[in-house]
Parts: C-alpha cells; sequence; structure tokens
C-alpha cells in the first residue's frame, strides 16, 4: 500500500480510498438492514391476516449516526492593519538617547553631525538605522 513512500507508510491519498471504501461498505450494509427490516415487516402482516396471533413487531436496528453537516465556518480575526513605515539615521548619545535624526538617503550627513558631537561633548555617540512609522 504504501509504493514508492520509502516505508514511510500511508500516504494521504491511501488513507483517502480506504476511508471511501470504508463508507460504502457502510452504505450497502445500512441498505441490506433497511430490507431486512422490510421482509419482518410483510412477515408479521401475513400472520395477522390469519387472525392468529398477536401483531409482531420488528426490531428495528439503529443506523450508525451520520455526521451533523458541513462544519461552521470559523470566526474570522481581522487582520492588522499595515503601518507604513521608513527608514531613518538617528544618532544616541551614550545613554541611548536620541540625538539627531535624518532621513536614509542622508547618512553621510548624520556621520559628519555625529562627528560634530564628539568633537564637542568628548562623549560617546552612535549611529543605528531605525524604521519608524510614516505620520499621515
Amino acid at each position: 500500500m504504501a509504493k514508492g513512500r520509502g516505508g514511510r507508510g500511508p500516504s494521504r491519498l491511501d488513507k483517502r480510498r480506504e476511508a471511501e471504501a470504508a463508507e460504502a461498505r457502510g452504505k450497502g450494509e445500512e441498505r441490506e438492514d433497511e430490507a431486512a427490516v422490510e421482509e419482518e415487516e410483510a412477515e408479521s402482516d401475513d400472520g395477522d391476516e390469519d387472525g392468529e396471533g398477536k401483531k409482531k413487531k420488528a426490531a428495528k436496528k439503529k443506523a450508525p449516526k451520520k455526521p451533523a453537516g458541513p462544519k461552521k465556518p470559523s470566526k474570522r480575526t481581522r487582520t492588522a492593519k499595515e503601518v507604513r513605515r521608513r527608514a531613518v539615521w538617528v544618532v544616541f548619545d551614550n545613554s541611548n538617547k536620541p540625538v539627531g535624526t535624518f532621513p536614509y538617503n542622508k547618512k553621510h550627513d548624520a556621520e559628519v553631525a555625529m562627528a560634530k558631537k564628539v568633537e564637542e561633548k568628548k562623549g560617546t555617540f552612535f549611529l543605528n538605522l531605525i524604521k519608524e512609522e510614516m505620520q499621515e
């Protein structure tokens, strides 16, 4: 049954075929049960015509439960609204406070500003690329 699967067991298609075959067998048995019940009813009716005996009730076999129908769709969740972002260069001081912000295409200006801050305050400054939300 697991042809071409390298010993990994039956494929999804194989399992589907098995399920359909089992379902078809179940329907066939159901029809046979109905035919047997009808025959028993017919036999019990014949006995009443003669006037002998009490009317026998045919023992009905319970049919297997059928699925409750199509599955209801699950609740749809709203997708998060996509926020537009833009990349900017930010000069930070040693305590991670932003000192200056520059557009992405002005990296050279950001580096010059960072060099000036280092000369003026003799502290540590660094440049970082940040994506911030665009204002609409």
